[in-house]
């Protein structure tokens, strides 16, 4: 949790206390639910850690207390799935206990905007429900911003990740059809980004990472099937960001083929395991689907990456000229500040740039090829 300041890690284990006794939940006034909601193998909503959780809670639920999901789910969980199991437990939501949905909002690695600067939606059971959880978060977040229910607080953090996953999306198709065109992408948003209304710029890439963006978008295509209808759009928008992947690995071996050289045993260097700069968390991570089709199709694979020291049996390689002399090829999935970009351009032989790292270093000894 490297994203996180020591300052604050110091503080939590100085004034908390950690503790893996689920017997204990009952000493709290307030417990937080924030468990994954990972997808399935076939995109279907796993939902088994909320509904652990949920159970868990339950043993030791007494009365007074509040409990608030934060995990990203489809509207109606709260309601329809922690609900009856916690009522379970002989204690009514609203009465004896206190039921809130308010979705977790963190931007890992993002300095300008940390948990004291961000609102917190809330949706409760009830009105009472809601305004107990408000007061609860503002004492630690800007201010809370109530709203009619918790299917409201729960369609809420879908709609502002589908928006990214969206417009993610469209940029993604929008770089394959200019390059096409022999149209740099990068320099087309810039310039898009200098209009002062109606545009905010997006950014192409290898394709979505993390626990959010490129899970939740199926939440709720998976749930308007339950309404007899479909969100098309959404379940586009994902398979276009996933497919941008397999781009990627095809545009590698096409640089590879101009020099003459087949992917099977070319050794690749891919730096970047996390799905994001400048954090160690690597779930959906792009750069480990790009080093899982290289090993596919019979490259010798390594990585480097400052904040990931081992990803699934490979160990991260340190970034010397000697590391670079003696790949086939770089490739480029996250943009770590923390890299020596002008070393990669001096001694590698050839960059395969997703994140547009290379184009602020001019003429480098390197061929760059953007992807």
């Amino acid at each position: 949790m490297r994203h996180i300041p020591r300052k604050a890690m110091q503080e939590l284990a100085r004034n908390g206390e950690a503790t893996t006794n689920f017997t204990r939940l009952g000493e709290a006034d307030a417990v937080l639910i924030c468990v994954p909601t990972p997808l399935d193998q076939h995109h279907q909503p796993d939902m088994s850690y909320v509904e652990t959780a949920a159970d868990t809670i339950a043993a030791t639920l007494r009365k007074g207390q509040l409990v608030a999901l934060e995990s990203t789910t489809w509207p109606g969980t709260t309601r329809e799935l922690l609900l009856p199991r916690l009522e379970a437990s002989g204690l009514h939501a609203g009465k004896d206990f206190f039921l809130v949905y308010s979705p977790e909002r963190e931007d890992p690695g993002n300095a300008n905007y940390g948990m004291s600067d961000i609102p917190k939606v809330v949706g409760g059971h009830t009105d009472t429900c809601r305004d107990l959880a408000a007061a609860l978060y503002e004492s630690v977040v800007p201010r809370a911003i109530p709203v009619s229910s918790p299917e409201t607080a729960e369609a809420t953090k879908l709609m502002e990740n589908i928006f990214r996953a969206v417009n993610i999306a469209m940029v993604n198709e929008l770089k394959l059809v200019f390059d096409r065109m022999d149209v740099n992408i990068w320099e087309v948003i810039e310039a898009a980004a200098t209009k002062p209304f109606g545009f905010m710029p997006f950014y192409p890439g290898p394709g979505m990472g993390g626990h959010c963006i490129p899970v939740d978008p199926f939440y709720l295509a998976w749930r308007a099937k339950e309404f007899n209808t479909t969100a098309r759009f959404i379940e586009l928008a994902g398979e276009l960001n996933m497919a941008m992947t397999e781009h990627v690995g095809h545009r590698l071996l096409r640089a590879l083929n101009d020099d003459g050289k087949a992917i099977r045993c070319c050794h690749i260097l891919v730096l970047g395991m996390a799905y994001k700069r400048n954090i160690d968390d690597t779930r959906e991570s792009p750069g480990g689907r790009l080093l899982k089709l290289l090993e596919f199709k019979g490259a010798r694979v390594s990585y480097h990456d400052p904040f990931v020291a081992e990803y699934h049996g490979h160990k991260s390689t340190p970034l010397t000229a000697e590391t670079l002399r003696d790949c086939d090829g770089v490739l480029i999935a996250t943009d770590h500040d923390d890299v020596d970009y002008a070393l990669v351009g001096e001694h590698a032989p050839l960059v395969v740039d997703t994140r547009n790292v290379m184009a602020a270093l001019g003429d480098v000894k390197a061929r760059v090829v953007r992807a």
